[in-house]
């Protein structure tokens, strides 16, 4: 029997008309519970105030499902394994092989139905492994929530969340579900994830007057998706996954997921390698057709030549690379959430990140609590001690350290009210019943606690601030930033106890006490991780909340040059040609808010960087989804993890330099493969055109193509597995397709010189040219042209795959780099297996016949001229176009 109030989710499957009207329902539903009296809503729910029992919990779980949206939800096999031969290049080689088998070339079909199942087959189990890989990582991750269940708090996964829970809700908490409120505190909401609003909405548990038009009206409920950035509240969960106003969302989003630059270069090449193809395979069918008048075998040899020019191995070396890499980086403490992530932070030549963790050990310890004056003070203590212990919000690094510092005797106070802190006003307060008063008690940023201060107070005295000596008060402040301390103001006022509601206005007229100062020492691995990333062409800049001279002292300490610091202050009403040059000027960002933080960000992408943004607050959120690669810590605030594309486990620069590296060597292995099969491609264009031409004769069979193409593709499955030399991941990597094609037209051809030597050397010292005799017996004819093909077959499956050698590395190869072996043995096997099959039991099956063993002699210094001519052109050609 169903659970009372808990109503079955809208299936991916259902009809989208009979979806559509269910999920008008629910929204009506959801508006109908928002309007009822909070008995009622906790009664229809079948909850109550103690929340769910775990039985009843997770019994609502096996019912309605985890509170997933649909994007995250895994493909079946069968839809995966669709989704994969629907590619442009599997179906190219699903036509071909279907066309082989009309015709009746079976051999040709078994063949390309092989590449298909390597090429198919590779991906779709290194994909479902490393998507597995990733997703028990990214368990060590997931963001979590806080719900009572059995009348207790305990923490929960976001995924285990069910109608019915009570969530309880605080700054820098995730909404985890569509939930309507039962009770909140200066509770202020992001719904920009929903609606592009950047300013926070006020969420009250109030009942609406009438009934809105539509839920996102509703001032009472919140949505799954958004984030608490102040105050505390208590909630009714009434929808979760899909049947949640994001989740109604989620699929069209996971359509529309916006191409990233590597994306878009991979697409831009396929297509270019598709386009030649057609060109090519339409003159290639031309020429034999018209010269051969074999049209059947013109159209066979055309689409053989076709799988020979397509890049069908693409896929796979994309997800062999990109699972490697994020199995390697997990290894170093880096979980990649999206695994094309791992590129982007490969290219990262920018990285933008707070000071404290990264730059600091995060270990906040509380030195002086002191008056204006500077002289030891308990009554600033005890007042800050009040402020930390009472406040409901998420207690930070500073409340730790206050409250770690001393524990005092708090029994005869009592919490009346709360003013949570915002990035607004960068300070809060809590009114406290003390000594018989109700005193509101403030802390926070020194600045924004003057601009609240009338009076200060030195022991029991207090006195008016007048102009003249508001400069004198800054001088002690000061002197701790100097020093490296942050510091901190407490400022309080007292109240009638006949006052029990308090808001921001009553934040005035306060008497200024004192300070509190904290000192987080510089983290001993900052200069290493500093010198490390500036060595691999990462510019690191500072963006913090914190005030210049701490900064400045901090960024001294761990040798990071400041040439320019700029203050959020200075950057307000900049123009955006001003601003663009203003952030590539500054190393150092000051008193920033978080949209500063955010436009920062904004304006060096625009301006042509890659920007990789480390942060794990709650004001970091908008600049780690701003930034082309979001990077977050585990003991991050949950929508800081959420945003980012990878979590780090340690919060250290060095992790963080260790996983771009990681990913320039992705990026490398990937260019590899990609640089071969264009050049190889390229070079193999001019040598089918000119020999379909020149020759009377096909240069080889289609399915000796077939065959050579099938082979010299296993050859390449070892790259991701390649070695990558320093050099090549010394700078950021970014995609680049006009260098791939420079390299394509310059390398390429080189390969088209020995395929035409191979042809005279066939033709002329093998005397194929015998051929031509009208008085040769068929029969030798077809011996000269299987040995011209054998020929033509071996010398180009060898210099291939062998050249690969050459090109993975801008050094000497062999001597100056060596390339792994994995790599290694596969091309020597598929070498050895070339050499072998015209000696072998299928050689007749094939059309291969035995070569003369003085032919070994001339592939032997056709391989070594070709791999010589191709390392002086490759070093000539990074040296003019690439740098190197």
């Amino acid at each position: 029997m169903a659970t009372p109030g808990v109503r079955p989710l809208v299936r991916g499957a259902e009809k989208p008309a009979a979806a559509g009207r269910m999920a008008n329902d629910g929204e009506r539903d959801f508006i109908r519970l928002c309007t009822l009296t909070t008995a009622q809503a906790l009664e229809e729910l079948g909850t109550g105030w103690a929340g769910l029992s775990a039985e009843e919990a997770e019994h609502r779980l096996a019912q309605v499902g985890p509170n997933e949206l649909s994007q995250r939800r895994k493909l079946t096999l069968l839809q995966d394994l669709w989704q994969r031969l629907r590619s442009p290049l599997v179906v190219q080689l699903l036509v071909i092989a279907t066309v082989s088998a009309f015709i009746g070339e079976a051999k040709s079909a078994v063949i390309v139905s092989a590449m298909v199942l390597l090429s198919v087959g590779l991906s779709f189990v290194l994909d479902r492994r490393s998507n597995q890989a990733v997703e028990n990582l990214g368990k060590r991750v997931q963001s979590r929530t806080t719900v009572i269940r059995d009348g207790v708090e305990q923490e929960v996964r976001i995924s285990a969340v069910v109608p019915g829970d009570i969530v309880v809700l605080h700054a820098g908490s995730i909404i985890p579900a569509d939930v309507r409120l039962l009770a909140a505190k200066d509770f202020f909401v992001s719904e920009s994830a929903l609606t592009g609003e950047s300013l926070p909405v006020e969420k009250t548990a109030q009942l609406p007057s009438q009934p809105p038009a539509q839920s996102l009206e509703l001032t009472n409920a919140c949505f799954f998706g958004t984030w608490v950035t102040s105050g505390t509240a208590q909630a009714l969960v009434l929808r979760t996954g899909e049947q949640t106003l994001f989740g109604a969302l989620s699929q069209r989003l996971a359509q529309q997921r916006p191409e990233t630059d590597f994306d878009q270069g991979v697409r831009s090449f396929t297509w270019l390698m598709m386009r030649t193809m057609v060109v090519m395979v339409a003159l290639v069918f031309l020429i034999v057709g018209l010269t051969k008048q074999n049209w059947v075998e013109a159209l066979l040899f055309g689409l053989s030549v076709s799988v020979g020019l397509t890049p069908e191995m693409l896929p796979m070396m994309l997800t062999a690379n990109l699972a490697k890499g994020a199995l390697s980086m997990a290894r170093k403490k880096v979980i990649v959430k999206r695994l094309p992530a791992i590129q982007n932070l490969g290219a990262v030549d920018v990285l933008c990140t707070d000071k404290t963790g990264t730059l600091t050990q995060d270990r906040v310890v509380l030195e002086k609590h002191v008056d204006i004056l500077g002289n030891p003070s308990e009554a600033v203590l005890n007042y800050a001690y009040l402020n930390s212990m009472f406040q409901t919000g998420l207690r930070n690094l500073i409340d730790r350290a206050i409250l770690e510092y001393a524990d005092l005797d708090t029994s005869q106070c009592r919490l009346v009210d709360e003013l949570p802190f915002d990035f607004q006003r960068r300070r809060m307060s809590v009114v406290v019943e003390y000594e018989g008063d109700h005193v509101l008690i403030c802390k926070g940023a020194v600045e924004e606690i003057y601009s609240c201060c009338s009076r200060y107070q030195i022991e029991d005295e207090v006195f008016p601030i007048v102009e003249a000596i508001r400069a004198d008060l800054f001088e002690e402040v000061e002197k701790l930033n100097r020093d490296g301390f942050r510091v901190l103001g407490i400022a309080y006022r007292e109240f009638s106890r006949d006052k029990t509601t308090f808001t921001v206005q009553d934040e005035s007229d306060l008497i200024l006490l004192g300070y509190i100062a904290f000192f987080d020492p510089p983290k001993d691995s900052a200069a290493e991780a500093l010198r490390l990333l500036r060595q691999a062409g990462v510019q690191v800049k500072v963006l913090t909340g914190d005030n210049a001279l701490v900064t400045e002292k901090v960024c001294r300490d761990v040798g990071l040059p400041v040439e320019r610091v700029v203050s959020g202050s200075q950057l307000a009403g900049l123009s955006q040609e001003e601003l663009a040059r203003v952030v590539e000027q500054g190393q150092v960002f000051v008193k920033l808010t978080p949209t500063q933080k955010e436009e920062v960000v904004a304006a060096l992408r625009r301006n042509g960087h890659v920007v990789g943004f480390l942060g794990d607050g709650i004001n970091d959120a908008p600049s780690l989804r701003a930034a082309d690669v979001g990077i977050s810590v585990d003991s991050g605030v949950d929508v800081a993890k959420e945003a980012a594309d990878i979590v780090l486990l340690e919060k250290s620069l060095l992790v963080l330099e260790e996983g771009i590296m990681e990913g320039r060597r992705v990026f490398a292995n990937i260019i590899k493969y990609i640089r071969m099969g264009s050049s190889s491609n390229f070079g193999n264009m001019f040598s089918v055109l000119g020999a379909s031409y020149l020759l009377p004769f096909l240069p080889m069979k289609p399915v000796q193509i077939l065959t050579n193409n099938l082979l010299y593709d296993f050859s390449q499955t070892a790259i991701p597995a390649d070695r990558v030399d320093e050099e090549q991941v010394a700078k950021p990597l970014r995609w680049k397709v006009d260098n791939i094609k420079r390299f394509m037209v310059f390398i390429g051809p080189i390969s088209s010189i020995f395929d035409y030597a191979t042809f005279a050397l066939m033709w002329f010292f093998f005397n194929c040219r015998a051929f031509l005799d009208p008085a040769l017996p068929e029969e030798q004819r077809a011996s000269l042209v299987a040995l011209f093909q054998t020929g033509w077959f071996v010398e180009s499956l060898l210099t291939q795959t062998l050249i690969v050698h050459i090109i993975r590395s801008r050094k000497v190869p062999f001597f100056g780099s060596r390339a792994s072996w994995p790599l290694v043995t596969a091309t020597l096997l598929v070498v050895g297996i070339g050499a072998f099959l015209p000696y072998s039991p299928v050689a007749s099956q094939l059309g291969f016949v035995p070569l003369p063993w003085v032919y070994w002699l001339w592939v032997f210094g056709f391989i070594v001229a070709y791999a010589t001519l191709t390392h002086l052109v490759k070093v000539w050609y990074f040296k003019k176009f690439e740098g190197g």
